[in-house]
C-alpha cells in the first residue's frame, strides 16, 4: 500500500512539474561574433516570454568604389536595445527541447545607435554619421553544447542619419535591413 501511494505521489508531482509554463532566464550574458562585427550582450527577463537584450559592440562594413583605390574595411561602435518575445518556449519544452540560455524563436524590435566616436579602418581620417535604426526582426537562437550559441535573424525597418551634425545640408532616412548570422559564447 505504501509503495502504491508513493508511486502515485511521484507521478502526481511529475504532472505538476510539467504543468509549469516555460520562461526566459532571469539574466544571461555572452559575446557573439559574425561576418561583420563583434558584440557583448545581456538579456534580462521582463516577463515569462519577454527579455530585454542590451548590447555593445563593433559593427563592421566593407566598401569600395571609384573614389577608393582599394577595398575598404571599417568598424564602428554600436549600442543596441532590443526587447525580444520568445514565442515558442512552451512548444519547445513540450517536445523536450532545451530553452536554456533563451534558446527559441523570437520577434524583436532592434533599436541601434551608431555614434561617431571612432572608426577603425584601413583608410585614414574616415568618419561615420551618427545614426539610429529601428528594425522589427524575426530570429532564432539555439545552443550548441552548454556555452556556445548560434543565432540568425532577418528584419526590415528604418534608419535615420543625423547628417546635419556632420556638416551636410539636411538629415536623411532610409529603409534598413537586419540580416545577421552569429556564433557566440554564453558565460
Amino acid at each position: 500500500m505504501k509503495k502504491s501511494l508513493l508511486t502515485l505521489m511521484l507521478c502526481g508531482l511529475t504532472f505538476i512539474a510539467k504543468a509549469q509554463n516555460a520562461s526566459v532566464e532571469k539574466t544571461t550574458y555572452g559575446i557573439q561574433t559574425g561576418l561583420l562585427g563583434v558584440w557583448l550582450h545581456n538579456e534580462t527577463k521582463l516577463s515569462e516570454q519577454i527579455a530585454l537584450r542590451s548590447e555593445v559592440g563593433l559593427d563592421s562594413g566593407i566598401f569600395a568604389g571609384t573614389f577608393y583605390d582599394k577595398v575598404g574595411f571599417l568598424m564602428v561602435p554600436v549600442i543596441t536595445v532590443e526587447p525580444r518575445w520568445y514565442y515558442n518556449l512552451d512548444k519547445r519544452v513540450s517536445k523536450s527541447k532545451t530553452i536554456a540560455g533563451n534558446s527559441g524563436n523570437f520577434l524583436s524590435l532592434k533599436t541601434s545607435y551608431n555614434p561617431d566616436w571612432f572608426v577603425i579602418s584601413n583608410y585614414d581620417n574616415l568618419r561615420v554619421v551618427n545614426q539610429v535604426s529601428v528594425i522589427p526582426t524575426w530570429g532564432i537562437k539555439r545552443n550548441i553544447g552548454n556555452h556556445f550559441t548560434f543565432e540568425t535573424g532577418f528584419g526590415i525597418g528604418y534608419r535615420y542619419y543625423f547628417a546635419k551634425s556632420a556638416g551636410y545640408a539636411e538629415n536623411e532616412g532610409e529603409t534598413a535591413v537586419n540580416l545577421h548570422l552569429r556564433i557566440g559564447y554564453r558565460f
